[in-house]
């Protein structure tokens, strides 16, 4: 028998003094009711949606100073996907920075009842996440690993230890878990109210039943927003709209692409078990069942994360008040059959209800935040793929830094609005993509996995030859880019679905195109980087170059500079190589997800000057990357000019006809180190121009070569890619790059303070290559990114970029040493005599692998001479 009733989270606290408190206070203490009271004219900052992620952020700002506030919700307080979420936060995630924002959440959580007195229902239960199979249970060793450090307590237990920990669950097809004893479960409706009346009290005004129609910008700058009760002039506009974030980006007068899309997502509760559950009972993931489980009132609230996901208001705003939606027993088969398995005592249980509510996700799984790209003063938090109420804290947080600072104290790169284009946009791409997203949740993510989804958005003139040609894609920034090339006689199929912690298949096939690469001749289409010209009628383009990018750009007509943009803290928002054109054109090369983040940053900076030209030129050139000592040849016979040093020196730039084309870009740098030529080419040449090089190389060995023999390429020469190793927080001088910086030409730049005082101070962190001593390559887990690094048995910071050198025949990995004071855990200056003197240690999966430590720039690895012309201290714009 099933018996229905209306689903209210925050039920309980009503009865309670707390409750009746709230609710009193409200309409006078925290929220004006708008029909009776007029809305301000004027404000600092508008934030619109008042669930986690609006309340947050308002709590935020004014606990940082920022007063003049004005949360706008179109319905009430915590009535639209907040009032749904289960309630259960969770620190198991796979990126470092989504572990802090949800540890951040879960202290913010546990101490907001003592704070505001709103009971909030916190519960510290702690959570299991079961593994069913080996490769999952290599998954969560790697999460452990990265929790144990930064201070969150887990561990890796038996199923015996979770029989123990949760009685009620069959643990008979279990290999093993994972145990994070301070996760929690709390009533997220109740969060929302309680940073609602924490920021009313410091001075936030709060409006329910008032919508946003749209924002108001001029010349590129937030000026107000316009809404059904008025007009309201501000300086910041926060969208924090959750499923209606999309359509409210759009509605501006300058339209904002916030990617997300809203799927069904059902969970159903259940009377109380014949022994009511404890309420400290842990929280249960067990992913490979696709299914959570928690307790609710001393039964279960269960759902997860189905196969078959079904999305919903393609077509538009829906509702102001998210309802409950249809249930759907049929579509809900599959996840209660895995629920009874897992907890076979509930086949006799009674169910309360189906609860089917909209959760908003993302094309990449990740969260949404930061400012847009094209109106300055408007952010936006939103797009949590269901993890709204343990990201909601620390998300809030770093967004209001964002807001007060002009950055965050975390890099947040992999959740930054910029990181999409608007060819993310398109309804048809994100209701494809969500379905593939929302299982995905739950899937198993071995390293190198690629979505299927969207896939040949923007292609290379050349895609078609070289799929023919057995290439295999990974997709960047909506780019199609090949990774390898499979050869005739290798199983296509198998390949493919071969994915693993350990050695990959594409070993060998990688291993052939870095041999190529240095013995011979590859072509490596490179047509996604990103490309901008700057050019000037006068002067103004050098000027303003000299003073946004941290190297000297005053160079002679065609030399090439390895340079990039710093912020006011010497850490680089781009890194990029820049050819002089001419005296008042300059050709910038960026990697491939830096296009709209780039873009943003020098538009932000440039002055309004009609003589200065920016001009986006990514999609008229192809670029063919040809490396290896035979490229030489290759291009002297395709263009009848001597190519060598003599002629032709090391970072030098010019036009030449190669074939029958005019005007191609040929550059001598390859982006690894060995020699070799980059060609940008107009895109009508670029199918020409790649026959012809192939046809002429066919006697010098030339073969086709992908991504991944270039990462390998680049990680043994010690070359830091943007992104992965550099980012905000880093500077030139905590990565060996203080010869790229004009510190002593007497120039302004921006960052320059900042780097001067920090090569005064000494640098907290320093690049590091290691290399694996006792690692066997076809046994041992290998190393992908974020694994632990160890100095004399201490934790000193984490990988950020690894991969097989087979010229060394060992594992390399890029990352950066801190040094932590033992007594107090605050940060001390690195020295490299700090990095030479210690013994280290990379923790795979919980097994520590011993390894050597260089620092940049490293020459003695390599035992055959090399010309110094074809070492070029350059950088990998490109994973």
């Amino acid at each position: 028998v099933m018996f229905y009733r209306l689903l209210s989270i925050v039920q309980r606290q009503r009865t309670s003094p707390g409750w009746q408190n709230w609710s009193s206070a409200r309409s006078s203490a925290s929220v004006a009711k708008a029909h009776s009271i007029a809305l301000p004219t004027q404000t600092q900052v508008v934030i619109c949606g008042g669930g986690v992620m609006g309340t947050s952020v308002a709590y935020h700002l004014s606990k940082m100073g920022w007063k003049d506030i004005v949360l706008l919700e179109q319905g009430r307080l915590a009535a639209g996907s907040t009032r749904f979420c289960a309630g259960i936060l969770s620190t198991a995630r796979h990126l470092t920075v989504e572990q802090k924002m949800a540890d951040y959440s879960n202290k913010l959580y546990h101490q907001l009842e003592q704070e505001t007195g709103i009971q909030t229902g916190y519960i510290r239960t702690g959570s299991i996440c079961l593994a069913q199979t080996q490769d999952r249970l290599i998954s969560l060793k790697r999460i452990n690993s990265r929790l144990n450090v930064i201070g969150i307590p887990s561990e890796i237990i038996s199923p015996k230890k979770v029989a123990e920990l949760h009685p009620f669950l069959n643990v008979h097809d279990l290999v093993g878990a994972m145990h994070v004893p301070e996760d929690a479960v709390v009533s997220s409706a109740d969060v929302a109210l309680a940073l609602a009346s924490a920021a009313s009290q410091n001075g936030v005004q709060i409006y329910d039943r008032t919508t946003v129609l749209h924002v108001m910008v001029k010349k590129g700058q937030v000026t107000g927003v316009e809404t059904d009760k008025g007009q309201i002039e501000c300086q910041y506009f926060v969208n924090c709209a959750g499923q209606w974030a999309y359509e409210l980006g759009l509605s501006n007068e300058e339209p904002v692409s916030i990617p997300l899309h809203a799927c069904e997502h059902f969970y159903l509760l259940t009377r109380p078990l014949e022994t009511p559950l404890q309420s400290n009972t842990p929280t249960v993931v067990d992913a490979d069942g696709r299914i959570y489980i928690r307790n609710w009132q001393g039964g279960i609230l269960s759902g997860g994360f189905e196969k078959n996901p079904k999305p919903i208001f393609t077509e538009g705003k829906n509702q102001l008040e998210i309802q409950n939606l249809q249930e759907d027993w049929d579509h809900f088969e599959p996840l209660l059959s895995s629920l009874l398995r897992r907890m076979p005592e509930l086949e006799t249980l009674e169910i309360v209800k189906l609860v089917n509510c909209p959760e908003t996700f993302t094309p990449d799984m990740r969260c949404i935040m930061g400012e847009s790209p094209v109106v300055q003063g408007y952010f936006v938090l939103a797009g949590m793929n269901s993890a709204g109420l343990s990201f909601g804290g620390g998300a809030g947080k770093y967004l209001a830094e964002w807001m007060v600072h002009g950055y965050p104290s975390e890099n947040v790169w992999e959740l930054d609005l910029k990181r999409f284009g608007a060819l993310q946009s398109s309804r048809t791409f994100l209701r494809h993509r969500v379905m593939e997203v929302m299982p995905l949740i739950y899937d198993l993510k071995v390293p190198r996995w690629d979505f299927q989804t969207g896939r040949q958005l923007r292609t290379s003139p050349l895609y078609d030859r070289l799929d023919a040609q057995g290439a295999r894609w990974m997709e960047k920034h909506g780019f199609e880019r090949p990774k390898y090339f499979v050869p005739p006689d290798k199983d296509l199929l198998a390949l493919e679905q071969s994915k693993t912690f350990y050695k990959p298949d594409w070993f060998d096939i990688v291993e052939s195109e870095v041999k190529c690469c240095k013995e011979a001749v590859c072509v490596i289409d490179m047509s996604s980087f990103t490309k901008f010209e700057i050019t000037s009628t006068g002067d103004q383009a050098l000027e303003i170059l000299q003073y946004l990018f941290s190297n000297d750009l005053d160079v002679p007509v065609g030399h090439i500079v390895h340079t990039g943009m710093l912020n006011d803290g010497g850490g680089y928002e781009n890194d990029c190589s820049i050819a002089r054109l001419s005296k008042r054109s300059f050709f910038m090369i960026s990697p491939t997800d830096q296009q709209v983040h780039c873009w943003a940053w020098l538009k932000k900076h440039m002055p309004q000057d009609s003589n200065l030209l920016l001009e986006d030129v990514t999609w008229k050139y192809t670029a063919l990357n040809l490396i290896g000592p035979r490229a030489v040849d290759v291009l002297s016979e395709l263009s009848y000019a001597p190519m060598t040093p003599d002629h032709f020196p090391s970072l030098f730039c010019k036009e030449m006809s190669v074939g029958y084309a005019n005007g191609i870009r040929v550059m001598s740098m390859t982006h690894t180190g060995e020699p070799g030529f980059m060609l940008y080419i107009p895109i009508e040449y670029a199918l020409h121009v790649y026959n012809e090089v192939m046809s002429v190389g066919q006697k010098y060995g030339i073969r086709n070569a992908g991504y991944y023999a270039l990462r390998s390429l680049r990680i043994e020469k010690f070359f830091a890619f943007w992104g992965q190793d550099l980012n905000t927080l880093t500077t030139p001088l905590e990565c060996g790059r203080e010869s790229r910086v004009k510190l002593d030409k007497g120039m302004d730049f921006i960052g320059r303070d900042a780097l001067l005082h920090q090569r005064q101070n000494g640098v907290y962190k320093r690049f590091t290559m290691f290399i694996l001593d006792d690692h066997d390559t076809d046994l041992d887990l290998w190393p992908w990114w974020g694994e632990p690094i160890y100095r004399n048995g201490q934790y000193v910071g984490n990988t950020t970029s690894s991969a097989y050198s087979y010229t060394l025949e060992r594992h390399v990995c890029l990352g950066f040493v801190h040094n932590f004071s033992e007594d107090t855990g605050e940060e001390q200056v690195v020295t490299a005599d700090f990095i030479n003197r210690g013994e280290y240690e990379i923790d795979i999966g919980g097994h520590r692998f011993q390894a050597k430590a260089k620092l940049y720039p490293v020459a003695s690895l390599y035992t055959h001479k090399r010309r110094k012309d074809d070492v070029e201290l350059s950088d990998l714009h490109g994973k």
